[in-house]
């Protein structure tokens, strides 16, 4: 194989030339791995050799070691380790560190990638410990694009996600930050290197956390950093002020000195830079410190309740920077790109994400210097103006204290719907966002006699207009609705049901507007479900009505799949059924047993759907989603659609590749099993299979396993004593997982997964105790009873517990009672730990009454067992 060709035409515009280069390196990759890696990695070595071909030959090394799917890149690495000879393997590396040497910049960053592959291999397991040195001594000693080359290949390896790369670095951290720092001293006069060198020691921040610790090198790190804020290369000053955002977000206690010496006009300075990425990456800084503060807060006050543990440092940065920083930030708000499209990220939207913040940060010790912005520009003639002045407000309605908020909103609400109708399309798309943001944080303020019907008609107006301005009247649309729903009234009608006929029809229309693209037609079916579900229940006829309507529009949609000729007919299809299936659930929820009549019809619609659809669409998820609500509305009556709709559920119960739908399938299978009970058991043992599989699945996270735990439970209690054919080996699993614990060192998430863990545990204990107690069948508990009480006293002496895991708690502890109510287990009730544990339940004032309810009921049935004579 000519490889120089080859490589040739894999960069070929015509795509059956690319293709069949393609398919010569993956035949030559399988076959012959060892010959294709040290031919690969010669020709990217060749100095005589084209510059495009060579960091050809170098993407396709890293693709040769690198991939996304996990159980690939687990082979690729055995093939690397075990099938290629040592002597091969030096050449292979040696022909890379070669190639860093290159004057040809591509090449020497295609070799950088190959040698983050092989590093994440080799670093781990400790097979190439002079990468590092010699890595440094480039840097050191070689020439401009050596220096350039090497320090490239230490970001990339910095940034890796390889876990095992990223825990064996942090012995690699005295080189990796001496490499990085000499790089990008202000000394170096080649700004090609310093530009590499702050983006390597950006990525390395993490693993020089030892070196932070030492107050010297700490010193000279953020002398080398600050130094570069002040370059002449741009590239290099946003570099720096990144590099400022991740040490604030992983050094904060360290910084302090910093602030007060240098930090604080630093940033100040770099937020007006006329290069919007060293703009926006300043500006980012203080968003950062926010972010820090908040989160500080929280921490603090969660640690201030529990008693010996010492709150972390709190400096409050951005409390005594709130004069200087937010003038500065409410001027970025005026630098708007018109031609801006919605998801680019430029200064004006980063200050209004740092004013957000800070708002939150900070409450009440914005508002002056927004109030007087805002007066001073909401009726400019600059339309600018106008535009930052809605928008500042709109920022800070989520920090300070509704009570100073409440007057300020009902003194705007008047001139904000009046500038809905501005000249200006970004004036009126930031009045309608800002209106939505009122009704979202500051709904309270919001008069239904007063506001309620110019604020609407407003919104529905702005539907009309831009599709760009449509959605965020959606969005506003929505808080309203449940700003002035069923949980803010009670009583037959509402605030919304004199406006619920008008705009059901405004938003049928809107969603067949010529202009209105998939964004708009799924936000407003979203606003047409909150307001379904919302509505007061006088209008329960004009929801039944809808319901006429939009399972019209899903039939329509079967025809529409013949007519589809390309992707984006697809998308579009595939977002609008989404829309409509969900659109349909919110409607059955809503009309609950009344739904019956129509129920056969729309179960067939939705069945066609399924049989309808292509491989990998995600409509499914959408259609388990109403299907869902259709079982809990009929209950038991839904059990004649099970024979037909079956099929489909345990085909997303098996499939493993597309998560999400998986997740919705487990979901489902409690649902049913809770609204047709007995009439479940037919189909257990396929549920369980699939259940069982999954939870014992290496392609499902963990995050999986809390609902499938539940979903046991739920199966237990609808078809009671019939679970006596799984007892035996769902007892084992729950045994099994209620073995995970947390202790000082574990982090957040995992804590947070343990806690959902037992609550899953949980409500399978409870529906199993149950199933076994109305099937006659309690004796079978009888080898299980010493875990659960076990169980139940490590959730006890946790501290980590949510309200939901107590309750379900307090649910065990009485179903397990009534299971044996002739006291053959009461020694265990008679545990102190028990009555302690009920009596924190009974008396915590954060929990809800139907929890306290709970633990009075759990107590009463304890009582009884405490007093048994057995």
């Amino acid at each position: 194989m000519n490889v120089s060709e080859v490589l040739e035409h894999t960069l070929s515009p015509d795509a059956a030339t690319r293709d069949n280069a393609e398919q010569q390196l993956s035949t030559a990759a399988r076959d012959h791995f060892q010959d294709y890696l040290h031919m690969l990695s010669t020709e990217m070595a060749k100095e005589e050799t084209p510059q495009h071909i060579r960091a050809a030959a170098g993407l396709a090394l890293k693709n040769a070691l690198s991939v996304r799917d996990r159980t690939r890149l687990a082979e690729l690495q055995d093939k690397w380790l075990n099938e290629v000879d040592p002597a091969v393997k030096a050449q292979v590396k040696e022909n890379a560190l070669q190639t860093l040497r290159s004057d040809n910049v591509r090449a020497g960053t295609s070799a950088a990638q190959f040698i983050s592959a092989l590093a994440s291999i080799e670093l781990p397991r400790n097979e190439w410990p002079d990468l590092m040195t010699a890595l440094v001594r480039n840097v050191g000693e070689g020439s401009d694009a050596l220096k350039q080359s090497s320090l490239t290949t230490i970001g990339y390896i910095a940034e890796s996600e390889e876990p095992e790369l990223r825990e064996s670095l942090s012995q690699h951290s005295n080189a990796i930050l001496t490499a990085v720092v000499q790089g990008a001293r202000k000394e170096e006069p080649n700004d090609d290197v310093r530009y590499a060198a702050m983006v390597a020691l950006g990525d390395s921040l993490e693993f020089v956390r030892t070196n932070f610790e030492n107050d010297g090198e700490r010193n000279y790190i953020m002398q080398v950093i600050c130094e570069a804020t002040q370059s002449q290369e741009a590239r290099i000053q946003a570099t720096a002020f990144g590099c400022l955002n991740r040490i604030m977000s992983l050094y904060y206690d360290k910084m302090k000195f910093y602030m007060e010496k240098a930090l604080f006009g630093l940033t100040i300075v770099g937020m007006k830079h006329p290069e919007d990425e060293v703009a926006k990456l300043a500006i980012e800084f203080w968003c950062t410190v926010c972010e820090e503060e908040i989160s500080l807060e929280e921490e603090n006050q969660q640690l201030s309740q529990e008693d010996g543990s010492e709150l972390r440092p709190y400096f409050n940065f951005a409390g005594i920077a709130t004069r200087e920083v937010v003038p500065v930030l409410l001027e970025l708000l005026t630098h708007q790109d018109e031609d801006a499209t919605d998801d680019e990220y430029n200064t004006a939207r980063a200050a209004y994400q740092c004013l957000w913040l800070y708002a939150q940060c900070v409450g009440g010790m914005v508002i002056s210097d927004v109030l007087q912005f805002v007066e001073g520009n909401i009726r400019s003639e600059e339309w600018r103006k106008r535009e930052a002045a809605v928008s500042a407000f709109g920022a800070i309605m989520d920090g300070p204290d509704l009570k100073v908020l409440d007057p300020l909103v009902k003194q705007a609400l008047p001139v904000l719907v009046g500038m809905m109708d501005d000249k200006v399309l970004m004036v009126k798309d930031s009045a309608a966002y800002t209106l939505g943001k009122i009704c979202e944080a500051c709904g309270p303020a919001i008069d239904a006699q007063l506001h309620l019907p110019n604020l609407i008609q407003a919104l529905f107006s702005g539907l009309k207009d831009s599709t760009r301005m449509a959605s965020s009247c959606c969005w506003a649309l929505m808080n309203l609705a449940d700003r002035f729903g069923l949980g803010a009234q009670e009583g037959d009608e509402n605030a919304l049901s004199k406006y619920f006929k008008d705009s059901v029809s405004a938003l049928l229309q809107a969603t067949e507007r010529p202009d209105a693209d998939n964004q708009l037609r799924t936000a407003c079916y979203e606003v047409l479900s909150s307001f379904v579900a919302n509505v007061g229940d006088d209008e329960l006829p004009s929801v039944a009505q809808l319901e006429t309507v939009i399972l019209e529009r899903l039939e329509k949609t079967l025809q529409l799949r013949t007519q589809v000729v390309s992707a984006d007919d697809r998308n579009t299809l595939e977002e609008m059924t989404t829309s409509l299936a969900a659109a349909m659930g919110s409607i059955i929820a809503r009309l609950d047993k009344e739904i019956k009549p129509q129920a056969d019809q729309i179960m067939q619609v939705l069945l066609q759907i399924l049989t309808a659809l292509p491989p990998n669409s995600s409509v499914p998820d959408a259609i388990f989603g109403t299907v869902g609500s259709l079982a809990n509305a009929l209950e038991e009556d839904f059990t004649k659609y099970m024979e037909a709709f079956v099929p489909f559920l345990y085909n997303a119960l098996g499939n493993q590749e597309e998560q999400q739908l998986c997740a919705m399938a487990i979901g489902l299978t409690s649902d049913i099993a809770r609204s047709i009970g007995e009439q479940c058991a037919p189909y257990c043992d396929n549920f369980m299979n699939h259940l069982l599989n999954n939870l014992q699945s290496n392609a499902l996270g963990q995050q999986f396993k809390p609902a499938i735990l539940q979903c046991f439970g739920d199966i237990a209690h609808s078809i009671g004593g019939h679970f006596e054919t799984y007892l035996e080996v769902v007892m084992g699993v729950l045994q099994q997982a209620s073995s995970i614990s947390v202790n000082s060192e574990t982090n957040y998430e995992m804590v947070e997964y343990v806690i959902s863990l037992r609550e899953g545990i949980m409500d399978a204990y409870g529906g199993i105790i149950i199933a076994m107690r109305t099937g006659n069948k309690t004796n079978l508990l009888g080898p299980y009873v010493q875990h659960i009480f076990g169980f139940l006293s490590v959730v006890n002496a946790d501290l980590n517990k949510t309200e939901g895991l107590m309750r379900a708690a307090m649910g065990v502890l009485g179903d397990l009672s009534e299971a044996f109510p002739s006291g053959e287990i009461a020694s265990y009730f008679r545990a102190e730990w028990i009555t302690s544990m009920i009596r924190e339940v009974r008396s915590n004032r954060e929990y809800s009454s139907r929890t306290v309810e709970t633990a009075r009921w759990a107590r009463e049935l304890v009582k009884r067992q405490q007093q048994s004579n057995a």
